[in-house]
């Protein structure tokens, strides 16, 4: 199970399989992570530095966090994508086939001057959530998509 988290500054992603709850996150950012409550990571209740570093002391590799460089990442279903925006500009896309039901993450690309931020592995993040709500199994044939779902 695959989840982001936003704020205004930061993407948390959080992979369910990986984590064992060592509660780490939960002592370091009590106001952020609370076990219990749906949904259990809320980030607005502290300040994004206190966020960033709970997360980077995760034990099991469950969480990880990018700062969003004001870059909105939104599903195109109509068109089998997910999309990244900077300023209504179009600045990458992870594109999907619907193959015997299944999705089949194909691509991703980001434009050169965006790469590096993280941008890539939101819109594959976008794509794995919106497949999981639709029971819908996730294929990838991209190799960067194949590459988050092995190392995510």
């Amino acid at each position: 199970m695959y989840r982001t988290y936003e704020n205004d500054d930061l993407v948390v992603f959080w992979n369910y399989d990986k984590c064992f709850h060592a509660k780490k996150c939960i002592s370091l950012s009590p106001k952020t992570f609370r076990p219990g409550l749906k949904p259990w990571i809320n980030l607005n209740n502290a300040e994004s530095k206190e966020i960033w570093q709970a997360i980077s002391l995760c034990p099991s590799g469950a969480l990880s966090c990018l700062y969003k460089h004001n870059i909105g990442v939104t599903l195109d279903r109509e068109n089998c994508r997910s999309v990244a925006v900077d300023n209504g500009k179009e600045i990458g896309e992870c594109v999907y086939q619907i193959t015997d039901g299944d999705w089949n993450i194909y691509h991703t690309g980001v434009s050169l001057e965006y790469q590096g931020k993280g941008i890539a592995k939101r819109l594959v993040y976008k794509l794995l959530e919106e497949a999981e709500r639709n029971n819908v199994k996730i294929i990838a044939t991209c190799s960067y998509a194949r590459k988050v779902l092995e190392d995510d």
